[in-house]
C-alpha cells in the first residue's frame, strides 16, 4: 500500500509521528508533506528536526510542489491522512480551494474516489468546522476526532496517541496492535 501523510499546523504532531513509526513497521510506502506552521510545532512538541520527522516516510514533498507525483489522480495511491488536521486544512478540503500540495493531494484522493482522513484536533469545533466536517463527510472523506478511548485502558499518552492512529489505520484495513479492541481478552 501507498499512503500520503500530511501534517499540518494544528496542535498534536505526535499524531503524525505515530502513524509514520507505525507506517514504516507495517512497511506500507508514505509520501510526506508537512505544512509551515506544522514544520514549526514538530520541533516545538515533539523536541526533533523536521529531518528526523522526514526520515520515516518513503518520500518527502515540499509543501508549495504542485508538479509533485501526489498531485495527479494518474499516481495510484491507497488514499491520504491528514494527522493532525487543522481546521484552515479541514476549510480547504470543504471548499475544494487547493492552493497547496496537501490540499491537491487531498481533492485529487476525493475526485478519484480514494480513501481520504482528516485526523482533526483542535476543539471546541464552531459551527463552521461542523459544517466543513459536514461538507467533507458528503464528498466522500472520513473526519477521526483525535479522541482516544478509555476501554482498553490506557497507561500513558503513548496508548492514548495509539488509540487514536490504530482507528486510522482501521480505516485503510491495516492490521495492527495498537490497542485492545473492545470485547477481545487479549
Amino acid at each position: 500500500m501507498r499512503l500520503v501523510v500530511g501534517i499540518t499546523g494544528a496542535s498534536g504532531a505526535v499524531y503524525g509521528l505515530r502513524l509514520l513509526q507505525v507506517l514504516r513497521e507495517l512497511k506500507v510506502e508514505t509520501h510526506l508533506i508537512v505544512s509551515r506552521t506544522a514544520e514549526k510545532l514538530v520541533s516545538h512538541e515533539l523536541n526533533l528536526s523536521l529531518d528526523e520527522v522526514k526520515a520515516l516516510a518513503s518520500r518527502c514533498y515540499d509543501f508549495e510542489d504542485l508538479m509533485a507525483p501526489v498531485a495527479s489522480g494518474s499516481f495510484e495511491i491507497g488514499g491520504v491522512v491528514v494527522i493532525p488536521c487543522s481546521m484552515k486544512t479541514l476549510a480547504g478540503v470543504a471548499s475544494g480551494y487547493s492552493d497547496n500540495l496537501l490540499l491537491r493531494a487531498v481533492d485529487v484522493s476525493l475526485k478519484e474516489r480514494r480513501r481520504v482522513v482528516l485526523v482533526v484536533r483542535e476543539m471546541p469545533f464552531s459551527l463552521i468546522h461542523l459544517e466543513n466536517m459536514v461538507r467533507v463527510t458528503r464528498a466522500g472523506g472520513v473526519v477521526v476526532a483525535a479522541s482516544p478511548g478509555f476501554y482498553h485502558k490506557p497507561e500513558s499518552l503513548g496508548d492514548a496517541v495509539d488509540h487514536v492512529v490504530g482507528k486510522v489505520l482501521d480505516l485503510f484495513h491495516l492490521e495492527h496492535t495498537l490497542y485492545k479492541r473492545w470485547g477481545s481478552e487479549t
